[in-house]
């Protein structure tokens, strides 16, 4: 199979919204980056995000590929500002469970749409990934504080649920739809107050509040494909 016929292939199950959405989005992105005079860096790693979330969501074992280059990207941000949870997370975490993700999507893939089998959580297993995730989230914090973080609280926040949200990706579970939303809402606004205080981020501004949107249409994408799988 040449790389045509894959793109062909990831983007057939996608609906006509979809198609027009994903690249207008992209495309805005890139205008607005060149307008407020953008870190290059911020902006591909701006690319890959929308596209890996929309893939992700979608589905799509892709999305693993373009995740990687845009964690790289991500974690040179995150240094350059002094986000060093965020750091931490995507090079030490993110990056790994990727590549991981990869093969365990794999696994699980519906042989003609190209797309993974969606799952859900029990009671029992929210319960204990809620809890753990709190206690180590307020660890984290006082650690991030003691080093110099510029936003511990929210640092510490975002990279912890973080760390759940991929964990549940990997797993193909719906509950990464709750966390990614709480987390991209929080992130956004950390990212809005770096680029108050003069770090040159639009991108990854926009980036976020695109995550926003995103996780609530994928949540309710999943709710639906659950329901029906179901019946």
């Amino acid at each position: 199979m040449n790389l045509t016929e894959f793109i062909k292939g990831e983007l057939k199950s996608f609906g006509k919204i979809e198609r027009v959405v994903f690249p207008c989005i992209v495309i805005f992105i890139i205008i607005i980056s060149i307008i407020m005079r953008d870190n290059k860096i911020a902006l591909i790693s701006a690319i890959c995000g929308i596209s890996y979330t929309i893939l992700a969501g979608k589905g799509k074992i892709s999305c693993y590929f373009i995740g990687i280059t845009g964690t790289i990207c991500y974690s040179y941000l995150a240094y350059k500002n002094g986000f060093y949870g965020n750091l931490a997370l995507y090079s030490l975490y993110y990056l790994p469970m990727e590549i991981i993700g990869i093969f365990k999507w794999k696994k699980h893939l519906n042989k003609d749409t190209q797309e993974i089998s969606k799952t859900k959580l029990s009671k029992k297993q929210a319960v204990v990934y809620y809890t753990v995730t709190i206690v180590i989230m307020l660890i984290t914090s006082f650690v991030l504080n003691i080093t110099g973080d510029k936003s511990p609280i929210m640092d510490s926040f975002c990279t912890v649920f973080s760390i759940l949200g991929q964990l549940l990706t990997v797993k193909r579970c719906i509950e990464q739809w709750y966390i990614w939303l709480i987390v991209n809402i929080v992130s956004a606004i950390m990212w809005i107050i770096a680029y108050i205080n003069g770090s040159n981020c639009m991108a990854t501004v926009i980036m976020w509040l695109i995550y926003v949107v995103l996780a609530v249409y994928f949540l309710s994408k999943w709710k639906k494909e659950l329901k029906q799988t179901a019946i």
